[in-house]
């Protein structure tokens, strides 16, 4: 995953080259019939002192390998104070490889803390092809708690609506942007129940690069990646809907063959987002959680809510509660060893504001307050003792000063996160991009007798959008920008609602 492991493995290969020594070249004059850079730039990650930094070889995306022909391709960037590239500070080589779809991950680091910068790529030397530039920017020097600003999207369908709301993203004046999951979606053209009876879903490697390749095309998600560097973890759709663990939707999909996919979707994944994650064993057991520090001010905890989790007990979907094996103790949603690490992470680090970058529901939504408690069994009151676990350990680590930012649901909420009556943390919910059409005020089930019987939940809207969060050391402030529609083009953007916290308290209040 790095430029040291990457020429380990060709190493240990090198006794191919005498056999098949096309394999191994390198070219740094590939011929290029069109532009090489038609996915866009991206950074993500960042620290101190760098950033990862990616692109990907595609001048025809949605062809077999991007539309790139021969061998590994040498790619060239640049980091430079100005967007002129001027004041170049840094330069390097990256190995674009048809084993990785051309991706680059240039693992950026010599950088000073809490600068903006600009990045571009190269190919082809001077003849060849520059990429467009994008913006990057440093974290603040550990312990220093300068204010931050940031944008939290999830949930893009591209069949379902415009990314209208990444255009307004990319206009926002952000520090870093958090992306929640649902990035693709893995649906094949036709309707749900003939899509899962006759297997048109996605499945492998070559489908999967083509998907992120369709999606990347969309300028306006292009634009909000050059904007600021992001913060990417996944949901279901990076896979297959509502997978948990190794067991997919599909009841006539094998654990094999599922194995087999979530390494493709992982894989591809990967291949597409500026990401830094431990090199694995195998692309089906990909270590996404990590956190990401704003110097003193913030940690952010990204979550990998479907990797580790138990199946949804009781078939899943809407259940009345208790049921079958709902409150065993044994089911988990994070897994051993991500809570381990959570908890770790809230114990050890003393950051003034603990985020959660996570997938479903913290909250749970009794729908009908009349009849018995029913809850969403993919959300987080789908595992109770592993929601329990959960708020155990932020009332004991981090109790006034812990947010949960979460996605999935294409709709926006404000929930106060209650261990019996006492409020330990913060979600606010984002809505989707595009994933569900236009949307509407209300979800249906949201009624004001619904809401009265949660008095937890404190805002509720079915819109399409994302949010902003601006944050110093005492107050945290939550602005819902949301758009009236996604079915046709130039939507406009406000903010439906904004809602505050001050630091040592999870008492959410509204404007």
């Amino acid at each position: 995953m790095n430029r040291r492991l990457f020429l380990e493995d060709l190493t240990r290969a090198a006794a191919l080259c005498a056999v098949v020594p096309n394999v191994w070249r390198v070219t740094a004059r590939p011929r290029l019939a069109d532009d090489p850079f038609a996915l866009g730039v991206a950074s993500g990650d960042p620290t101190p002192t760098g950033a990862v930094l990616w692109t990907r070889l595609a001048p025809r995306p949605l062809e077999p390998d991007g539309g790139m022909e021969g061998p590994r391709t040498v790619v060239a960037w640049e980091v430079a104070e100005d967007e002129g590239f001027a004041r170049v500070v840094r330069r390097g080589r990256a190995t674009a490889a048809p084993e990785l779809s051309y991706s680059v991950h240039a693992d950026v680091d010599g950088l000073r803390p809490d600068r903006w910068y600009f990045y571009r790529f190269s190919v082809g030397g001077a003849s060849g092809a520059t990429s467009p530039v994008g913006r990057v920017r440093t974290t603040p020097a550990d312990g220093a708690t300068t204010p931050l600003r940031f944008a939290v999207a999830s949930c893009q369908h591209y069949e379902t609506g415009l990314f209208t709301a990444l255009g307004h993203l990319a206009r926002e004046e952000l520090d870093l942007a958090l992306h929640l999951g649902d990035y693709v979606y893995e649906y094949g053209p036709y309707p749900n129940r003939v899509r899962r009876h006759a297997g048109l879903e996605i499945r492998t490697v070559d489908d999967y690069r083509r998907r992120y390749a369709q999606y990347k095309s969309d300028p306006l998600l292009q634009a909000a990646h050059a904007r600021c560097p992001w913060v990417v973890t996944w949901d279901d759709h990076e896979v297959d809907n509502n997978y948990a663990g190794g067991e997919g939707e599909n009841e006539f999909e094998s654990q094999e063959q599922m194995h087999q996919r979530r390494a493709a979707a992982y894989q591809a994944w990967w291949e597409h987002q500026p990401v830094r994650v431990p090199r694995a064993r195998s692309w089906a057991d990909l270590t996404v959680y990590r956190a990401v520090r704003w110097g003193g001010l913030a940690r952010f905890a990204m979550l990998d809510g479907r990797q580790y989790r138990s199946r949804q007990a009781c078939g899943g979907e809407l259940q009345t509660v208790p049921c079958g094996d709902w409150n065993d103790p044994a089911r988990t949603m994070l897994g051993a060893a991500q809570e381990r690490w959570l908890d770790d992470g809230l114990a050890r680090d003393g950051a003034r504001w603990h985020v959660l970058g996570n997938q479903v529901m913290v909250a749970p939504f009794d729908q009908d307050p009349k009849a018995p408690e029913r809850l969403d069994m993919d959300q987080w009151g789908g595992y109770p003792a592993a929601r329990e676990r959960l708020l155990r350990t932020l009332a004991g680590r981090a109790a006034g000063r812990a947010v949960v930012l979460t996605g999935d649901i294409h709709s926006s909420w404000v929930n106060e996160v209650r261990r019996g009556r006492a409020a330990v943390a913060a979600e606010f919910v984002g809505t989707s991009i595009s994933s569900g059409g236009d949307g509407a005020e209300k979800w249906g089930a949201v009624t004001d007798e619904a809401l009265a019987a949660n008095p937890h939940i404190r805002w509720h809207n079915a819109r399409r959008g994302y949010m902003t969060c601006e944050v110093t050391a005492d107050a945290w402030r939550t602005d819902y920008r949301l758009v009236p529609y996604v079915s046709r083009p130039d939507a406009p953007v406000a903010t439906a609602a904004s809602f505050r916290l001050a630091h040592g308290r999870a008492v959410i209040e509204r404007g």
